[in-house]
């Protein structure tokens, strides 16, 4: 019988005599990525250059990538110049671990300095991690999100999706399912929210990830699962920007 994910956090309760001990296991013997070298930031040539922040956890650091230029940043990068026929200047903040509240409290600030015409948020993954409530996640991500939109009113936000966590061969079952329905029930909280914020986008849920997606930890994306992630990412943006 399908369950419900806004009862994912009681599932988790109910199996933590399996799960807890797999997670302990899984943060033992999946290998920890080191981020993606400096420099943190980049350019790409062109006209009239939009500024680009890419602001988050693990993906905003590059883990799983040698470089930013291979991550999430440098991909995002050269795809929204090729679209928008711009040159593009970005640059990344964030750190592997990171939930909403630890966005908020070390990196929200520097963010928050200069005015961005489009900001990528990754965010979400370690909240279901850390079983973290709907309502603290909810609270949180419209907090960073409007701060954002206080310093850059006319930025595209586009928020990210929770990872498909029920394809992570990296985490025994049952933690993989309890960490996908807990992922469901935050992006679901999320979504009831976003659909209100003007400018606000958030990316189509995970699609089936393809073979080399993963880095050798299996667990974050590589350099060509951050290629294909930005472009399921940037679909509905896509859209807009040719409506």
């Amino acid at each position: 019988m399908p369950v419900n994910p806004r009862f994912s956090r009681v599932v988790a309760v109910l199996l933590s005599p399996i799960v807890l001990p797999q997670a302990r296991r899984a943060k033992r013997v999946i290998p920890r990525l080191p981020d993606a070298a400096q420099p943190w930031r980049g350019a790409v040539a062109g006209n009239d250059p939009l500024s680009i922040l890419v602001l988050g956890d693990s993906t905003a650091a590059g883990v799983g990538a040698d470089t930013q230029e291979d991550a999430l940043p440098g991909n995002l990068a050269r795809t929204l110049s090729s679209e928008w026929e711009r040159g593009v200047r970005w640059q990344a903040m964030g750190e592997n671990g990171a939930t909403t509240q630890d966005i908020i409290l070390r990196y929200l600030e520097d963010a928050t300095r200069a005015q961005y015409d489009v900001i990528f948020l990754t965010v979400g993954a370690n909240d279901a991690l850390k079983l973290r409530s709907r309502g603290a996640f909810r609270r949180d991500l419209r907090r960073i999100l409007r701060r954002l939109r206080s310093v850059s009113p006319k930025a595209l936000i586009l928020v990210s999706s929770m990872p498909g966590f029920a394809q992570f061969s990296a985490l025994p079952n049952p933690l993989r399912w309890v960490l996908h329905l807990h992922a469901q029930s935050l992006e679901t909280a999320a979504r009831s929210f976003l659909r209100s914020e003007p400018g606000v986008i958030m990316s189509p849920p995970a699609p089936e990830y393809t073979p080399g997606f993963f880095a050798d930890d299996r667990f974050h994306p590589s350099a060509s699962g951050y290629r294909d992630w930005v472009e399921f990412a940037l679909t509905d943006a896509k859209l807009i920007r040719g409506s």
